[in-house]
């Protein structure tokens, strides 16, 4: 089942698998800013992350002694959200542990993802709750996809993406699956960078991110881009399949990141986790902008 939103620019549809946007389309132009997930690539389209972002050592962690087998980027993206509420511009759907949740994932939880139309912008909304007795730690991001070329006489190569504010960010790079920080560089993101098959070579190009940051997929041959914007998570990964010529790329903001090289295991100790005590609340959003 799929629900829409929709106002006089954009309608955006989204699956209640996995609570997923699986298009973003254009009543201007009627360009898709979404990738259609051909499996014969990639099979998704944005999924959400949560309650892991990236790999963890042998698919497993510990906690309070016990170890939880976990398959990377956790298992909300594969399960059914409920809708709770659906308005003309605006469509939130929830996620609450259960007796399977509690099979990889020990704690009581509400996730609710929100999507806000705002003329030219999609809002997607994180909320966690931590419904339990005691502290929570998880991790949550996005992983949305969007077409590129996003116009007919283009090709992928004909593409860059621009970072605002230009200036220079950590680079995390990857060990195979798993965060280096033991070898973090200063990426040239003061400058714009073309996007190239190379890119990709060794995976996500992962880099640290402070305050607010904007990420745009434009070109210089076309009159459309699309952006991606935040205040407060602290990864982006940027990411396309590799050697593989697929036709899209994905802009990830994360509040988590994969297992550290050295990583113990033990789900309290994981970098960039974060801590939720009973009770309280977490929220973060993104922005996604289309031209």
């Amino acid at each position: 089942m799929t629900v829409q939103i929709e106002n006089e620019f954009l309608i955006a549809t989204i699956a209640e698998d996995g609570a997923e946007l699986i298009s973003l389309k254009s009543k201007k132009n009627n360009i898709e800013y979404i990738w259609q997930g051909d499996p014969a690539f990639w099979g998704r389209h944005a999924p959400v992350l949560f309650p892991v972002v990236g790999r963890l050592k042998d698919d497993q962690y510990t906690y309070q002694n016990q170890t939880y087998p976990m398959s990377q980027h956790g298992f909300a993206r594969d399960s059914l959200f409920n809708v709770i509420e659906h308005g003309t511009e605006l469509v939130s759907l929830s996620l609450k542990s259960n007796k399977e949740t509690k099979k990889v994932y020990p704690f009581d939880f509400e996730l609710i993802l929100s999507y806000l139309l705002e003329e030219d912008n999609l809002v997607v909304r994180y909320q966690v709750e931590n419904t339990g007795a005691s502290d929570m730690y998880f991790s949550i991001g996005g992983h949305p996809a969007f077409n590129v070329p996003l116009e007919s006489g283009l090709t992928f190569d004909d593409y860059y993406l621009s970072f605002a504010p230009k200036k220079s960010r950590t680079q995390i790079p990857l060990a195979g699956p798993f965060a280096d920080f033991d070898h973090k560089t200063l990426g040239q993101t003061n400058t714009s960078l073309d996007i190239r098959r190379e890119l990709f070579k060794e995976d996500a190009i992962i880099f640290e991110t402070k305050g607010a940051n904007a990420f745009t997929i434009e070109t210089d041959e076309g009159a459309h881009s699309i952006s991606l914007s935040y205040t407060d998570m602290p990864y982006v990964g940027i990411w396309s399949p590799y050697p593989q010529e697929a036709p899209f790329v994905c802009i990830e903001p994360w509040c988590g990141i994969a297992d550290e090289v050295n990583a113990t295991g033990n789900l309290v100790d994981k970098k960039g986790i974060n801590t939720l005590a009973a009770s309280d609340i977490f929220k973060t959003q993104y922005t996604l902008t289309v031209k």
